[in-house]
Parts: structure tokens; C-alpha cells; sequence
């Protein structure tokens, strides 16, 4: 069993100690520190005026091994603690059993990594997994992120890892975020608004269903489990080598964890074609994780991807995201709810795209027929989706756009709000810039009432892209929601007196009341459960002293659609 309470880094020493520890793996590069003293950290919370303190004793996070105790190094200076490849690398996951802590540092300190940060020991076998007891999520090893701390990266090469078995529990709090960024945004102060690719990214590895493995029985039903003779050890993106992690189970109720007011940054790296680093991968992390309060901004791939697993993830922002902000495969089932996309001016993807089935293009129709019956494709619910999207042709993942969705994913979508409007198209004439597409058995399935769409609003100049095996998408699209084809020159949607023909939001992103919305002239027909279309209302604003890029004062730039 692991420690689940949160220890001081004094208590956590003492406790360490008598525990012991395993062997030692160093990994000898990078492993000096490093004087980070220039630069302004610009991610933590404001100390109100108070003088600064300089704590007395070392406030960087430490541990005992076999080797003895091992801490970061503290800079009294800068008040940042920087952690040797000594202490935690892609050579060297942390494996104790203690909880790993990381405070919130006096003086706006940041925790800087000269390598990768690895939680927990990765595993290709079960027979090795088994072997060390890592059966489910709180078996391995833990980290706990104090409200308020900020940690730093170096480079594209490193990354946040969490493993199977092993949790994190980051549990930052309105007015004090945790975020993870990079040292040239958090301690040198260089980094632009709208840079990414300047450290590697997250990946959370979890025993949650993947349909890239073998399984006997229904997801639906709850009798799935791995075939007989089958293992369930799937490769995720990120380096080879010591660098390679795994995921994949058959519980999607697995426990990886708490993200709570969350922030990654600047995040991205191309490891190799077809395998790059997003800001957050969910990789089949089961129902057991809480994720509320989750951002990812200026992110190289997705925002956040799901591959397989159940985790519910609520009140989440992708903002400048250059791929796609929302990502989905490989049978993911949770529900995101209340998320609020804003693609940048100049690029940005999809806001959503969405697969059922993992290499879907690589199995026979039986086989996809199989997966269908036995509920292994993905069947994600997605409530209260505000997405404004780029005008721009010029993105390097491809074109803004909507919804794609395809490869045997049925999903459920209601009160959301979709649009071009704010901008004018960089390429019209074309169907680049669409709000929704369905593709393959997605498009039977919307036929067949298994993919629904209802109580929503779709206002584009391209308001669908492609068939539904022959039916018009538009006249399905029209059946239970609102659309408006808006002129390629764009067609400001906030509530002003400049267009009088649309009117869906207020202060930029903030969506009005439904009463006071404007389609095509006229009144917004649809009728949202939760009396809310779109993500987020002035009236209960859930991004204001956390999220980072929307509101005067904690942001690098302003939003490319609100007058200033």
C-alpha cells in the first residue's frame, strides 16, 4: 500500500529512510545543476506584496535509496530547485515507496529537470509486471504536486511520465495552479505566446480497455477481459529504448490518479512519423482518474488524446493547440464536458477528431463488425464543446476545422457551439474549413441513431464535409440542431450591432444566455439540458484565476477575435 498522505519534504526524508529502496541506475548526462538565476517565472501566484522568505532548509524534493538520500539541488538565489538525471530520468523512474513530493516553492521557485520526469517502473510483460505486483493503478510508486508549483523542462527529448500501476496526485486549486512548461518559459522568460515543441510533453500510462489488444467478452456487458494466451502491453508514443512505456489492460475503472486546476505548456516533439508528443496522452486510462480543471496550451500535436480507457475529463481548454485540441481512439468511453477550444489565428486542426478503432484501416470488415457488437469501438460523450476555429489553410497539422469523426466511433454530442465565424477563410471555394465531418460506420450509425448530435449550434461557411452513406449530412445535422452558413469573409458572432444576423457569445468566448442567442436572424431553437449551449458563461466562469492566455493579466498575448 502506498503513503496517501501528504508529507513535508522533511517528513518524507525520515519516512524514506526507514523504508529503504532499490538498486541505483545512474544515468551520468546532464548530471550537474544548473544556475538558473536569469529570466522572470511568470506561472505562479502573485505573493500579494509579502516580503519573499528564504527558507532555511533545502525545500527541493528528496528520497532514500539503497545509495542513500538523494535531494534536488536548491538555488537560494532564484529560489528554484533543479533536479540531476541522479535523481530521475528516463534511466532512472522513480520506483519508491513513498510518495514522491513536489511543494509549491517560496518565491516563486520552479522545480527545473534536467532529464525526464518517470513515475513508477514500465513494463513490456506481464510476467515481470506481476512479478513486481503492479496489477492495477496505486500499486507502484506515487507523486504528489503541492497547489501552486510550477515545474520545467529543458528540452523537446524530455518528458512526464506516469506508469502503469503508479499515480499522480497534482491537486492544484483556483488562484493556485499547478503548471508544467518549459525552463525557457518559467525561469528564462524567452519563450512565445504561441511557441511549442519546447519540452517533450505528458504521458499517462493506465490498465484501462484498448482496442488494439485481444479480449474475450463485452465492454458493454462487463464481462471483457484479455484473450487466454494474450498479453495487454501496447507501445505508446515517445522514445525507443529506455524511453519506451506501455498501457493497456481490461479495467476501465484504473486509477492513475488526480489532475485538478492543471496546466501543461509549450509542449510537442516529432520522436518519429506518426509518433509525437501531445500535451497530455491518456493512454487507456480507466474511469478511477479525476481530471477537473485541465488545460493545454500552444501544444505541437493534440491537445489532449485519449487511446482507449474511460477517464471523465471536465472544464478542459485547448487554446493554440497546432493538431488537433481534442483527440480520440482506439475505444475511448468517457465523457468530456464543459470544454472550451480556441485555435490559433494562424493554425490549428481539428477540433475534434475522433476514431473508433485503433489501425482501423488495417482489419477486415468482420473484425470490425465484431468490435462494434462487443462495444470495443469508441463511444465518448461530449457535453457543452465550445469551439472557435482558425480561418487559416496555413497550420502545419492541416486546415482548421470542426468535428471529424469516423473509423466506427459513435459518439454522443450535445449543447455545443461550433464555429468559423470570427474569421475569413484563407482558402474559399474549398470544404477545408468544415464544421462537421462523419465518416465510415460512423455514418451508418448516425443513420441508424447510434451517433447523435443534438441541441447544438453549427455556424460555418462549410457546414458539413462529405455523405452519410449516400444521405445528406446537412439535412441529418438540421434534424435536432441549429445551423447557419456563415460568409466566407466572416460574421462577427458576439453580441454586437455589427451583424444582426448571429449572436452566440459575449466577451469573446463567454456564450450568452439562450434566450439572447441569434441564428440566421433568429432565435436559437435548441434546448440544452443544463440550460447552458457552449462551454463557459460569465455567469459561471470556471477559467477565471487559473487558466492561462484568456484574461488580461495572465497571458502573453491577447485573443485574436476580441477587440482590444
Amino acid at each position: 500500500m502506498k503513503i496517501q498522505t501528504l508529507l513535508s519534504v522533511t517528513a518524507l526524508s525520515a519516512a524514506l529512510a526507514a523504508c529503504g529502496g532499490g538498486d541505483v541506475i545512474i544515468d551520468a548526462q546532464n548530471n550537474s545543476p544548473v544556475d538558473n538565476s536569469i529570466g522572470d517565472n511568470s506561472n505562479n501566484v502573485d505573493n500579494g506584496g509579502e516580503t519573499p522568505t528564504t527558507p532555511t532548509t533545502n525545500p527541493c524534493a528528496s528520497y532514500t535509496d539503497a545509495s542513500g538520500e538523494i535531494q534536488g539541488d536548491y538555488n537560494a538565489a532564484t529560489g528554484d530547485c533543479t533536479y540531476r538525471t541522479n535523481f530521475v530520468s528516463l534511466n532512472k523512474p522513480y520506483v519508491g515507496e513513498g510518495e514522491l513530493f513536489l511543494a509549491d516553492l517560496p518565491n516563486d521557485g520552479v522545480h527545473i529537470f534536467n532529464g525526464s520526469l518517470v513515475i513508477g517502473q514500465n513494463y513490456d510483460n506481464d510476467a515481470d509486471r506481476i512479478a513486481a505486483g503492479i496489477m492495477q493503478g496505486g500499486d507502484g510508486s506515487v507523486l504528489r504536486i503541492e497547489a501552486g508549483a510550477t515545474l520545467a523542462f529543458r528540452s523537446a527529448d524530455d518528458y512526464f511520465v506516469i506508469n502503469r500501476g503508479s499515480q499522480v496526485f497534482a491537486e492544484g486549486e483556483a488562484g493556485a495552479p499547478i503548471t508544467v512548461t518549459s525552463v525557457s518559459d518559467a525561469v528564462d522568460g524567452t519563450v512565445d505566446p504561441e511557441a511549442d515543441g519546447e519540452w517533450g510533453g505528458m504521458i499517462i500510462n493506465g490498465f484501462g480497455v484498448t482496442n488494439k489488444c485481444e479480449y474475450t467478452g463485452s465492454v458493454d456487458d462487463g464481462t471483457i477481459a484479455i484473450a487466454p494466451g494474450e498479453e495487454c502491453n501496447v507501445e505508446a508514443e515517445g522514445k525507443a529504448g529506455a524511453g519506451q512505456t506501455h498501457y493497456g489492460g481490461d479495467n476501465n475503472d484504473d486509477n492513475s490518479g488526480v489532475l485538478n486546476y492543471f496546466i501543461v505548456k509549450h509542449t510537442g516533439a516529432q520522436v518519429a512519423a506518426g509518433n509525437e508528443l501531445n500535451g497530455i496522452s491518456f493512454d487507456a486510462v480507466g474511469a478511477g482518474t479525476l481530471v477537473d480543471y485541465l488545460q493545454a496550451y500552444s501544444t505541437l500535436d493534440d491537445g489532449i488524446e485519449m487511446f482507449g480507457g474511460a477517464v471523465n475529463i471536465s472544464h478542459y481548454i485547448g487554446m493554440y493547440v497546432r493538431d488537433d485540441s481534442i483527440d480520440i481512439d482506439e475505444g475511448y468511453r468517457g465523457t468530456i464536458s464543459h470544454a472550451l477550444v480556441i485555435q490559433s489565428e494562424n493554425y490549428g486542426n481539428q477540433c475534434v477528431e475522433s476514431d473508433g478503432i485503433g489501425s482501423h484501416d488495417k482489419k477486415d470488415q468482420a473484425t470490425i463488425t465484431d468490435f462494434i457488437t462487443r462495444g470495443l469501438h469508441s463511444q465518448a460523450k461530449i457535453n457543452n464543446l465550445t469551439c472557435i476555429i482558425s480561418p487559416s489553410n496555413q497550420g502545419t497539422r492541416g486546415e482548421g476545422a470542426g468535428i471529424r469523426i469516423r473509423e466506427a466511433h459513435m459518439p454522443e454530442i450535445k449543447n455545443t457551439i461550433m464555429t468559423t465565424a470570427y474569421g475569413a477563410e484563407t482558402n474559399p471555394g474549398t470544404e477545408d474549413h468544415f464544421c462537421l465531418r462523419i465518416e465510415h460506420e460512423s455514418g451508418q450509425a448516425a443513420l441508424d441513431d447510434k451517433l447523435k448530435i443534438e441541441d447544438s449550434v453549427f455556424a460555418c461557411t462549410v457546414l458539413t464535409k462529405g455523405d452519410l452513406n449516400g444521405s445528406s449530412t446537412l439535412d441529418w445535422l438540421n434534424l435536432e440542431n441549429d445551423t447557419m452558413a456563415t460568409l466566407t469573409g466572416g460574421e462577427n458572432p458576439a453580441d454586437d450591432a455589427t451583424d444582426v444576423n448571429i449572436a452566440l457569445f459575449t466577451n469573446g468566448f463567454y456564450s450568452l444566455p439562450v434566450a439572447d442567442m441569434v441564428i440566421n436572424g433568429g432565435a436559437v431553437t435548441a434546448t440544452p439540458d443544463n440550460d447552458l449551449l457552449g462551454a463557459v458563461s460569465m455567469d459561471d466562469d470556471w477559467t477565471a484565476n487559473w487558466a492561462y492566455g484568456l484574461h488580461e493579466g495572465n497571458r502573453g498575448q491577447a485573443l485574436w477575435f476580441v477587440a482590444e
